[in-house]
């Protein structure tokens, strides 16, 4: 029994290593390519930078589609098949669709790898399952804060890597992004170990996987319900400004792809630093909803003050200053693990997914719309900080909806209590 314990304890350690790297490389590859990206869509349409906004964000949206369509379907196939097959087919077909995308002769071909790798990026859904199935309720803020951390060291190093090759090469960050993909999927198919026992295992069905149907199904929680509204404000505001960062800056500042790099390493170092460290210490403190709500209050002003920099270097001082507002992250994803079943983390996950997924679509098409109406030559108004002024609003939003959630949730009586399965919502009180 002693031996069966350690080994189950050896085996979770090892699985939440593993799905720390492959967030880390999966945003390392991510990262790579953001500085380089639009430049290569340009290129390959023959647009001027500037005026290729439009063709940047319905690549964008081709990318968050496929997620749409196949994250509740990769959730509900970790439910039954269990989280390693799932995570490591997914990893492979990414690191094939890299290089495909280093080589691509046209538009059409760089749409047909924007979509194939948003079939594979959905694995973010089952990688979040595999944590809510190894670490114990009161714990998991600081699982999924793990998470956050994953995603911010790839933005460490990725955009820096992206911006220095692509001054060489406008191809190699993608095929850096391609190896290192295969060899997390090699790692990972030698050291992966399986989180979900048989017996906590549940059908495939296709009303299941359906992403129109796994979006109702969170009305069974009334409070994940809830903050899906919430996440789809937030994700939409912040898919806003990753669909023009780098055509913004370069517009505004006078950026390169290298500058671009610096600004969002210095992102990913911010975001690891709260989310990694300041989440253990805030969340336990001041309670999830608080922590959420507060979270997205400094998301709001973050994007004000990107819309009122007038220098390039105050970008700098605005993404220390915001990056506070991480937290919300892990806050709002522990609360939402706590109230669903243990049999449906995956399902559930997957509809959260496809919530971002349409906050996606909106925020990449509505953000280079602005872009190209507002702030790109030939402007008849050019308003330099339209599409943050939008994202600030939306965020101000979806900060007003977790109050109301927070507010209209059910309570443990005495206090903070368990998570009530039976109800399949949390009962937790940790603040108004």
């Amino acid at each position: 029994m002693y031996r069966r314990t350690l080994l189950i304890v050896k085996n979770r350690k090892a699985g939440l290593g593993f799905i720390f790297l492959t967030l880390v490389l999966d945003t390392l590859g991510i990262g790579i390519i953001i500085p380089v990206a639009p430049k290569l869509i340009a290129k390959v349409a023959e647009l001027p930078l500037d005026q290729s906004a439009t063709m940047v964000s319905l690549m964008l949206a081709t990318y968050a589609v496929m997620q749409l369509i196949f994250a509740p379907i990769l959730g509900a196939l970790s439910d039954k098949y269990g989280r390693r097959p799932v995570i490591l087919i997914s990893l492979f077909g990414s690191g094939l669709d890299y290089f495909a995308m280093a080589m691509a002769p046209s538009l059409a071909w760089l749409f047909v790898t924007r979509a194939i790798n948003g079939i594979s990026g959905a694995n973010i859904t089952a990688c979040t399952a595999y944590v809510a199935d190894v670490t114990p309720p009161e714990k998991r803020a600081a699982g999924f804060g793990l998470i956050g951390a994953a995603f911010g060291i790839g933005f460490v190093i990725g955009p820096l890597i992206g911006g220095v090759l692509g001054k060489i090469d406008i191809h190699y960050p993608f095929y850096v992004a391609g190896a290192l993909s295969l060899a997390n999927w090699l790692y990972g198919y030698l050291v992966l170990p399986e989180s979900l026992p048989k017996e906590r295992r549940s059908g495939f069905s296709l009303a299941k996987a359906n992403p129109l149907a796994a979006i109702p199904g969170l009305a069974r929680y009334p409070v994940v319900a809830g903050l899906a509204i919430t996440s789809f404000l937030s994700n939409m505001a912040q898919f806003m400004l990753h669909a023009t960062w780098v055509l913004y800056t370069g517009s505004r500042y006078g950026w390169d792809e290298l500058q671009t790099g610096l600004s969002l390493t210095v992102v990913g170092i911010t975001s690891a630093i709260v989310q990694g460290v300041l989440t253990r210490r805030i969340v336990p403190k001041f309670g999830e909803f608080k922590s959420l709500i507060f979270g997205l209050c400094i998301g709001a002003l973050g994007y004000l003050g990107y819309g009122l920099a007038t220098e390039g270097w105050m970008i700098y001082a605005i993404i220390t200053a915001a990056s506070i507002g991480a937290v919300s992250q892990a806050a709002g994803q522990s609360i939402i693990s706590k109230a669903v079943l243990p049999t449906e983390q995956g399902a559930i996950q997957g509809a959260m997914a496809a919530v971002v997924n349409l906050a996606q679509i909106a925020g990449y098409l509505l953000g280079g719309w602005l872009f190209k109406v507002y702030v790109a030559d030939g402007a008849s108004v050019r308003i330099w900080g339209a599409v943050f002024f939008t994202s600030a609003a939306l965020c101000a939003l979806a900060a007003l909806n977790a109050l109301r959630v927070a507010r209209s949730r059910p309570k443990a009586e005495g206090g903070r209590g368990p998570v009530s399965q039976g109800q399949g919502q949390a009962t937790t009180s940790d603040a108004q």
